[in-house]
């Protein structure tokens, strides 16, 4: 069994990951109605990373008897009125992300409970590599959004994203 607090803040992670994958398909479909396929397509993927993200937790919860509570996703609540919001909003978006988990992980460093650190340790990881993902993404955009050919170039190097699954042992 999990400390009581770690395993509530698990459990809200698992919807707030749930959330974000809304969030990127959202996006998605933004881009998409915009024209840009590639990156409709670089968010459609993230979507399936966040949803990815929410079932380890899930089964992290399941596999150490705690019962998952899944709430109501909310809506998202961006408004995208340039090309460039999504990816902003998203470094945004990250970073609270990060601070989620960085929450969680002191939360189980508070009750020794190494186990789950070494579980989020993984996250830790991949948050890095998520805000990384999307400061470039924006500073990519900064330098190439504005001409229609780079645009153009850009919007192909995105569709070039294919999704794989987490390599994470529970």
């Amino acid at each position: 069994m999990l400390d009581k607090k770690v395993a509530e803040l698990l459990n809200e992670q698992i919807n707030a990951e749930f959330y974000s994958a809304y969030l990127y398909l959202d996006f998605s479909i933004y881009y998409a109605e915009e024209g840009l396929d590639g990156f409709a397509n670089w968010y459609k993927i993230q979507a399936q990373e966040e949803r990815d993200h929410a079932m380890l937790m899930l089964e992290y919860m399941q596999n150490n008897g705690e019962k998952v509570t899944l709430n109501a996703i909310a809506k998202p609540d961006k408004e995208c009125s340039t090309l460039k919001d999504p990816l902003e909003f998203s470094l945004e978006h990250e970073r609270y992300v990060t601070s989620l988990i960085h929450n969680i992980y002191d939360a189980a460093h508070a009750v020794k409970d190494y186990r789950t650190m070494q579980f989020l340790d993984w996250f830790v990881k991949e948050q890095g590599e998520e805000e990384k993902n999307a400061e470039d993404m924006v500073k990519k955009f900064e330098l190439f959004g504005q001409d229609p050919k780079s645009l153009y170039m850009l919007d192909n190097e995105m569709s070039s994203r294919t999704h794989s699954e987490p390599e994470l042992t529970l």
